[in-house]
């Protein structure tokens, strides 16, 4: 199958990492969650980078491994949430890749993220109301780069594979 590259994008809780390798096996491609590769390259998890250099810092880092990698073809990659607030990210993505917004609610990404302490932008004390305005800034360049977009709420991962299949024609 020769396809461009396919790069998943969407709001924290939307099923980036976990759609993204399920739909890599469909396809027979290389899953790369760019979140994984910073972790590794770091020898640190996403909150222990953020605790210990900041958010700039992190989004260095992805802009780095983002030039890096995006060389690469016949890939799914599963990128941050806040990939999209650089404008050199979305540049580098969209020229060598069919962007997938998978889509969730504000309240979706709540209930999925309620308890999980692993999200250091959700450190803070209205967990609902960082949601709600992290959402509100993200959905407009979600929407904006997005060649497809596919609205993951209520549906199975497998309803979700065949939606972006139908979408992207495969």
């Amino acid at each position: 199958m020769n396809i461009k590259n396919i790069s998943l994008i969407g709001f924290m809780g939307s099923g980036k990492s976990t759609i993204g390798n399920m739909l890599s096996k469909e396809l027979k491609m290389l899953f790369i969650d760019i979140d994984r590769i910073i972790e590794i390259s770091e020898n640190k998890i996403i909150k222990d980078i953020f605790e210990a250099e900041g958010e700039k810092y992190f989004r260095n880092l992805e802009s780095e491994v983002i030039k890096k990698i995006y060389s690469n073809k016949n890939c799914i990659f599963a990128c941050g949430g806040g990939v999209v607030e650089r404008v050199e990210n979305m540049s580098i993505i969209k020229s060598s890749s069919t962007i997938v917004y998978l889509h969730i609610s504000a309240h979706e990404s709540y209930e999925r993220l309620k308890f999980t302490k692993d999200r250091p932008l959700l450190e803070g004390k209205d967990r609902k109301k960082i949601i709600e305005r992290l959402m509100k800034k993200r959905d407009v360049l979600y929407n904006k780069y997005a060649d497809i977009k596919v609205d993951t709420m209520d549906m199975s991962n497998e309803k979700i594979i065949k939606n972006i299949m139908v979408k992207l024609g495969i």
